[in-house]
Parts: C-alpha cells; sequence; structure tokens
C-alpha cells in the first residue's frame, strides 16, 4: 500500500529524510514517532506529494508518487484523507459544510452528500453537531470534525499528524479508539505522533525516527 525505497529528503543542506525504506501493507495501523526534528512530517508529506523526494521511489495505492505530473496529484489523494493538529476547519461554514466541501469539489450529488455527510458525522459520534461552526465545538469535537472530513471520501489512506497534539489524555483516548475502528473497518492508517502513550499497549507497529532515519521499530 505504501512503499519508500531508498528515499531522502533535503531542505537546502538539511537532510530531512535519508534513505529511508519503509513498506506498509494494506489495511495495516502503523505509528510513526520520534523528537522534533526527527522528520515525521517530512515522511507525511512525502506520501501525498506535499514535497517531492529527491532520491528514491515512493508507491502508494500503486501510484509512483514521485513521477506524477502535477495534473495527476489530486487523483492520488483522493485515495487519501489527512488529519492535521491544527484541524484547518472553515470557520465560517457548519460542521456538515467543512464535511460535504470534499464531494462538493467531486461533484457528488447533494441527495448523496447528504446521506454521506450523516452517515460518517455518525461514525465518528458528533452528529448531533452537524449545524454547529467549528468555535462552538471542543478540541475533541474539532478533530472528530476533521476525522469525519477526511473519511467522507472513502479513501484507502488515513494519515494523521499529530492528531491528538492539542488534546488532553481522555479525549486523545478516545481519538485513538476512533483511529482504531476506523482501521478495523479497512482502511490503512499511518499516524504520526512524539505521544508514547498513544501507541503504548496497541500491538501495532512502531517506526522509530531519528535524524531523519529509521532508527529501530517495535510493536506498541
Amino acid at each position: 500500500m505504501i512503499q519508500f525505497v531508498n528515499v531522502t529528503k533535503s531542505y537546502d543542506s538539511n537532510i530531512a529524510i535519508r534513505a529511508v525504506n519503509l513498506n506498509i501493507e494494506k489495511g495495516e495501523m502503523v505509528f510513526i514517532t520520534g523528537p522534533s526534528g526527527a522528520g515525521k512530517t517530512t515522511l507525511l508529506r512525502l506520501i501525498y506529494r506535499a514535497e517531492h523526494p529527491d532520491e528514491g521511489q515512493i508507491i502508494v495505492a500503486g501510484w509512483d508518487v514521485g513521477k506524477l505530473k502535477d495534473r495527476s496529484i489530486p487523483y492520488l489523494r483522493r485515495n487519501i484523507g489527512l488529519v492535521f493538529q491544527d484541524y484547518r476547519l472553515l470557520q465560517e461554514k457548519t460542521v456538515y459544510d467543512n464535511i460535504a466541501l470534499t464531494l462538493r469539489i467531486l461533484k457528488v450529488g447533494e441527495g448523496d452528500i447528504k446521506t454521506r455527510v450523516s452517515n460518517i458525522l455518525k461514525l465518528v459520534g458528533i452528529r448531533h453537531k452537524s449545524d454547529s461552526l467549528p468555535k462552538d465545538l471542543s478540541g475533541g469535537e474539532q478533530q472528530r470534525a476533521v476525522i469525519a472530513r477526511a473519511l467522507v471520501g472513502d479513501p484507502t489512506v488515513l494519515l494523521a499528524d499529530e492528531p491528538t497534539g492539542n488534546l488532553d489524555p481522555d479525549t486523545a483516548m478516545g481519538i485513538l479508539k476512533l483511529f482504531k475502528d476506523i482501521n478495523t473497518r479497512g482502511t490503512t492508517v499511518l499516524i504520526a505522533t512524539h505521544n508514547r502513550d498513544l501507541f503504548a499497549e496497541t500491538g501495532k507497529r512502531v517506526i522509530y525516527l531519528r535524524d531523519g532515519e529509521i532508527e529501530r521499530e517495535a510493536l506498541g
């Protein structure tokens, strides 16, 4: 599903990712961890082609990411849901409209949009907040809305970058349970986090990055 072969990425003279080899199977749930500056965010950005590798090959859902033309990148991203720490919800739009926007861009009919948005809000547990603005949601509710937006297009891969960084421990565990449920439904989930409590005793694969290199792997 996701494969890195000798991938290196530098910013000017600073190497963010160095000769990384990585293979994530379809349906896996994997954690990427390491200190600040280890390369976690760069690794995710390479997957959805926000960055281009300097060396090596990246395959995502059958796409050779490094060889994609700019016009093809949106088609790659239809396979990928993104969850960010800072939410990036449109503040002037309701929860419903934030989530529906993805489907409207894809020119899905409004009847189908209503059904799909309702179903995804039920899945993440905030259907009762459909008409609320982001400012009226708690941090945990905002993150659930972000996850709903990432999932409504039915992606094969879900990427999350420090998804619980702004949340209290109990809320963070609730978000983790939601990711596990999503993974159980067949979605490949990759979570970058510095929070070791998030993957402790999960039994999932944990990849430790340091200075842009894979230091080791273990089970949480």
